[in-house]
């Protein structure tokens, strides 16, 4: 396959994005809806609620830890059978776990089996995306990633839904064969070659770059930090609305604004984040310090008027954030890095969305409330936003070239002094 210059930013590209959109609905869209099956999976093995918890909490951080071994298997034999095997791999741990008979059986479908079909799924999806895209990336991720918000409105009540009429195991049977339609997401990944690929060398060579360059550690400390903070208030806010005499009713309502916030910030950060000349980095700082202000500030208020505000404010950063953080990564690490790059990203920032939420459980029991749990995941992300000002080319007031542009220039000169060779023999 001839290796192109750069990103075609369109054509195939698109159809990349519909896979990258439904693809994200299939593992983010089940995994935030797997509430319906765990209440009715407590009734049915009579087991503590801490001990259930555990299967939707093992899938994930099987997804995470291992992103790494997707993006190297991408690496070396493209996306397509990788996430065509994670399709696979995801819908049969459904299918294992419609015939469980006991939790460990649920931990090893659900969490182990279907978490390794995730691994391979999301991470090489993304990265074979932002190879498409250079100039659009940033509205090419935001337009993707809005399936995560369409499918958690969408999936709640159709899995309700089929509980109601075929019980929680005919229900996984067919979320089995719902999440089998991601093997048909992984067919329309279509393999691109750029010209850095060659330079770039293979998995082993990349990781051993990658672990020594200083501005793809500090934006990985960034995003743990940033990630550590912004998962609190989807765990603990209506908790936090419960502690202020909120009715469930109206609580629910409030974090469906956030997630109807957390959407349309998405994608207006995305095509901001193409518009807006200058490193993508500089506007990630200014959604993230937005959204650790808004978090700070949750406790401060309580009239309805200031809670509805601040929830609409931290919908709509915390979801701008978002689709940029994964734009930056392609210019600090380029395109023909992408893959292990971000993988590793994903494995190293979830010990910050694992370790979040028990901390603010933690400062909750030891305070009595929320007002601790809410100032220190915003100082998290706000934290995370000085980390990432130290970021090459930060105070640019106009578009630096990226990794893949120098290794590109470096190709081509390459390229063209071997052909003069020749001429002067």
């Amino acid at each position: 396959m001839a290796h192109r210059a750069e990103p075609p930013d369109g054509g195939w590209g698109w159809m990349v994005v519909l896979s990258a959109f439904f693809q994200s609905a299939l593992v983010f869209g089940v995994l935030r809806s797997f509430g319906v099956f765990f209440v009715e999976l407590v009734a049915a093995f009579e087991e503590q609620a801490a001990r259930v918890s555990w299967i939707a909490s093992i899938g994930i951080a099987v997804q995470q830890f291992g992103s790494p071994v997707g993006s190297a298997l991408s690496t070396k034999y493209g996306p397509r059978p990788v996430v065509m095997a994670g399709g696979i791999l995801a819908a049969s741990g459904m299918l294992f776990a419609s015939l469980a008979t006991t939790l460990t059986h649920l931990y090893l479908s659900i969490g182990l089996l279907s978490g390794s079909g995730w691994a391979l799924t999301f991470t090489p999806t993304l990265a074979c995306l932002s190879r498409y895209f250079s100039r659009r990336r940033s509205l090419a991720t935001g337009l993707a990633l809005t399936g995560v918000g369409l499918s958690s409105f969408a999936f709640a009540p159709l899995f309700q839904w089929l509980v109601s009429l075929y019980a929680w195991r005919g229900a996984l049977l067919l979320v089995s064969a719902l999440s089998l339609h991601l093997v048909a997401c992984g067919a329309l990944l279509r393999p691109l070659s750029l010209m850095e690929d060659p330079v770039v060398g293979g998995p082993g060579a990349q990781l051993t770059s990658l672990l020594h360059h200083g501005p793809f550690l500090r934006y990985t400390v960034a995003l743990t930090l940033i990630n550590t903070g912004y998962f609190i208030p989807y765990v603990h806010l209506i908790a936090h609305l419960q502690d202020l005499d909120w009715d469930p009713l109206s609580a629910a309502f409030l974090v469906s604004v956030v997630a109807i916030s957390d959407l349309v910030g998405r994608v207006a950060s995305g095509w901001l984040g193409d518009a807006v000349p200058g490193p993508v980095a500089r506007l990630l700082m200014l959604w993230t310090t937005l959204t650790g202000v808004s978090l700070a500030l949750l406790p401060v208020a309580h009239t309805p008027t200031a809670l509805m505000a601040l929830a609409v404010a931290y919908g709509f950063t915390s979801g701008a954030l978002t689709p940029v953080a994964f734009s930056v990564l392609p210019e600090l690490v380029g395109t023909g890095r992408i893959y292990c790059g971000l993988g590793l990203v994903q494995m190293v920032e979830s010990i910050g969305g694992l370790l979040g939420a028990p901390l603010s459980g933690y400062l909750r029991d030891v305070t009595g409330n929320y007002t601790a749990s809410f100032v220190v995941a915003g100082s998290f992300l706000l934290a995370g936003s000085g980390i990432l000002m130290t970021l090459p080319h930060f105070c640019s007031l106009v578009s630096t070239s990226k990794p893949q542009d120098r290794i590109r220039e470096a190709v081509e000169t390459k390229v063209s002094l071997s052909k003069e060779e020749p001429e002067e023999d």
